[in-house]
């Protein structure tokens, strides 16, 4: 796989705390800077920035992936299956309500991949993906 720059992304949250306790400490996001309004998280390699805004409602919606209902819109990070699973063992042993369970979808095509779905406590959609083949990405 590519090593790519970091991307960073500004997203609303209703409660700070809520957020660092599940950014920080559920999937173990170091913090970066912070003010009285909004955190820096260090996403797996990327920057995202919880920024509060409690009258803020997400508008998901759902499209039909390979016999899943996948939240739209949703961000999140491609991890190494190791990774993946060991995340994936911790949010299950923390009771994480999935929108979508842990599981491997696009099975023996190019774009196998491990995959899982959850919100944050802010309604948030996060995906959480590992490649079968990390060089298959953005194969078609």
């Amino acid at each position: 796989m590519p090593t790519l720059p970091p991307f960073h992304l500004a997203f609303p949250v209703q409660d700070l705390d809520a957020a660092r306790a599940f950014y920080g400490g559920l999937l173990g996001c170091p913090e970066g800077r912070s003010a009285a309004e909004w955190i820096d998280f260090d996403f797996f390699g990327h920057q995202i920035v919880a920024h509060l805004s409690p009258d803020a409602a997400p508008r998901v919606r759902h499209n039909p992936v390979d016999d899943h209902d996948v939240p739209v819109p949703h961000f999140g990070a491609v991890l190494t299956m190791d990774a993946w699973q060991a995340l994936a063992d911790r949010l299950s042993a923390a009771g994480t309500e999935f929108v979508i369970a842990p599981a491997v979808r696009f099975r023996g095509q190019p774009g196998e991949q491990a995959t899982m779905f959850f919100l944050d406590p802010s309604g948030n959609a996060i995906e959480i993906k590992a490649m079968a083949n990390p060089d298959n990405l953005f194969a078609k």
